[in-house]
């Protein structure tokens, strides 16, 4: 074989490297959840750190009962991912979001996995909670719409990052499915969950710097999460996160009592023929100082629900394999259940969405998407439902 040949052939094999991690469009992943943060296409095992990331923008109208602010454009974030193999059982990986264009910097995941055996690998550091599946697999290139949905940032507070420590692995009961587990303990929310900016129970409130730190109340939660994969269905999973959420303990004395918080969600991700299918539920309950029951709602509940499916494949020079889809999106959230002790009434405080979404996705990894939003919100009296619509345009893509 020639020199030149020799050359041409170590070109055509970096190139394929290169062009092997690419994403699948429009189509629910083939590998569990789990490992949602190593399914990224960054990683390539050359060299001893790989960098990469992703880039969402946006603009958006919105009217809301027939009021409107006008265009607004945001970068919502900028994220940059880092990963290292640490020889053949230790390696590292970290995310750094970069939010609303520059305003807020936040490290979302720094963590270490010491794989003993696939089904048995101890991880410690700044771990995403396995609550739902969104959370750990939340990538703003992996989906056909722009908003996040609202179960999984107003009841399961994404993206929720946490200093911790567990078990994670993966068990093969049989040839055709897999069963993933995750079990972590972790410092937990916040003082915040309760009387906050918000006017109601705000588990997202709940989550502060002293995440990363030192534990608020010397407690540490729980969370856990199993999920089956099969072809014959797809993926589902269960998972639970609970603690305690205020300082009921300084150095060691009681100093209030212990009021807690349990999150527990039941995820899907499926498909019907060329229609791919994504959802997930969860349902919060929270303690709560006795005068705050009649306003502050200590059970809450939500869902969403996605169907995207590709029709039209066009042909272009240069793209390999783009494709144009379709896609619907139900939300659903209801912050405080229950009726007013007092009167009886039903209590309100609740949202629905609905979205239809138009998206292309020119290679894999970056998607373009257009969607039009409808919402309804109902305030915590129950007074006539707030109407809104709302239209999105914008781009998501890994580097």
């Amino acid at each position: 074989m020639t020199v030149a040949r020799v050359g041409r052939l170590r070109i055509a094999l970096h190139a394929a490297l290169l062009a092997a991690p690419t994403i699948a469009a429009a189509q629910p992943d083939t590998a569990l959840v789990q490992g949602g943060i190593y399914q990224r296409p960054y990683i390539v095992s050359v060299g001893r750190t790989a960098l990469g990331g992703y880039l969402e923008a946006h603009g958006q109208v919105e009217r809301i009962d027939g009021i409107s602010e006008g265009l607004s454009l945001e970068i919502p974030r900028f994220n940059l991912f880092l990963y290292s193999p640490l020889g053949r059982r230790l390696r590292v990986t970290a995310e750094i979001e970069i939010e609303e264009g520059g305003e807020e910097l936040r490290l979302e995941t720094a963590l270490a996995d010491f794989v003993i055996t696939p089904s048995l690998v101890v991880r410690g550091g700044v771990i995403l909670v396995p609550i739902g599946a969104f959370n750990v697999n939340h990538d703003g290139p992996r989906y056909d719409f722009v908003a996040r949905p609202l179960v999984a940032t107003t009841i399961i507070p994404a993206t929720l990052s946490e200093a911790g420590f567990g078990l994670h692995g993966r068990l093969a009961p049989g040839r055709r499915m897999t069963v993933s587990y995750d079990v972590y303990l972790s410092n937990g929310l916040q003082e915040g969950v309760v009387l906050n900016g918000t006017g109601r129970t705000d588990l997202p409130s709940g989550k502060t710097a002293a995440l990363f730190g030192e534990d608020g109340n010397g407690s540490p939660a729980v969370s856990g999460r199993v999920a089956a994969l099969a072809r014959s269905f797809g993926e589902l999973g269960f998972s639970h996160y609970r603690g305690a959420y205020n300082t009921w303990k300084i150095e060691g004395t009681v100093v209030d009592e212990a009021r807690s918080f349990a999150i527990t969600a039941l995820d899907l991700s499926t498909a019907l023929g060329q229609v791919a299918l994504r959802g997930e539920a969860a349902i919060a309950t929270i303690e709560l100082p006795e005068d705050l029951h009649e306003v502050h709602g200590s059970r809450q509940w939500g869902l969403y629900f996605d169907a995207t499916v590709p029709v039209w494949r066009p042909r272009i020079r240069a793209l390999t394999d783009p494709v144009v889809s379709l896609g619907l999106r139900l939300d659903h959230v209801d912050w405080n259940v229950g009726r007013f002790s007092g009167t009886g009434a039903s209590r309100g405080d609740e949202q629905t969405a609905l979205t239809l979404a138009v998206s292309f996705r020119p290679v894999g990894g970056t998607v373009m998407r257009l969607n039009y939003r409808l919402g309804s919100t109902t305030d915590l009296q129950g007074n006539p439902a707030v109407r809104s619509a709302g239209l999105a345009l914008g781009f998501a893509t890994y580097f």
